[in-house]
């Protein structure tokens, strides 16, 4: 029986037909695993359209393509100069700086910081990460057995200045006026007046009497 107003079969189906091969000409096609319309990649199937990473390198992006994966690899951009702790997360592509500053024998210091590691440094943190340090440098001290205080740079004289007798470095005697080391030798240490200085001369100028034979200590008897 055939109902009024109902196209016959046969002209169903070519309609049917019809709307298939237009769909084809248009480029649409059916995601079929295992056929063209999609791209298989960690262990999945993706559509054509869908962007995803590579689980083996989070920094290669794709795209599912009528023709196959389109992949590009991200560039990280430089960390700061004055970073000084980075992380690196699985998931990430890239790395991460967690601080900035300066390390400086161990310790950490933030940009633009002054500190004194030591007695006789001053120190800044540079924006570049990079710890600058200006050292005192010390003249010379003007005596022979010098000492270096808590929280001072330069050695200091306690005993002021002074000198050695001679080579043998045994007797120390003080600057300034000339001294009788025994009863026929006078000597005197070099000063701040001297033309030669002390700095480079810590044994005394020393004049001997003539024909002058030096007191031996008496030895008392019991």
């Amino acid at each position: 029986m055939v109902f009024s107003g109902s196209p016959p079969l046969e002209r169903r189906i070519r309609t049917v037909v019809l709307a298939l091969l237009l769909c084809a000409q248009a480029g649409f096609g059916f995601s079929v695993a295992g056929q063209d319309g999609t791209c298989e990649a960690n262990g999945s199937l993706y559509f054509v359209g869908e962007w995803y990473f590579l689980e083996s390198d989070q920094c290669t992006q794709c795209e599912c393509t009528s023709e196959g994966s389109a992949c590009s690899r991200t560039e990280c951009s430089s960390l700061p100069a004055a970073c000084i702790h980075v992380s690196h997360y699985p998931t990430d592509c890239c790395p991460r700086c967690e601080k900035i500053g300066c390390e400086y024998r161990g310790v950490v210091y933030d940009l633009g910081q002054n500190f004194q590691p030591s007695e006789c440094e001053q120190c800044t943190c540079d924006s570049d990460g990079i710890a600058r340090c200006l050292v005192a440098d010390c003249a010379p001290p003007p005596c022979v057995n010098p000492n270096y205080q808590p929280g001072k740079c330069c050695p200091e004289c306690k005993e002021g200045p002074n000198c050695y007798v001679n080579a043998s470095r045994s007797q120390v005697i003080p600057a300034g006026e000339p001294i009788w080391v025994d009863s026929c030798t006078k000597c005197r240490c070099h000063d701040g007046q001297d033309a030669g200085f002390w700095e480079g001369n810590r044994l005394a100028s020393c004049s001997r009497l003539k024909n002058c034979t030096p007191e031996q200590p008496s030895v008392k008897k019991n």
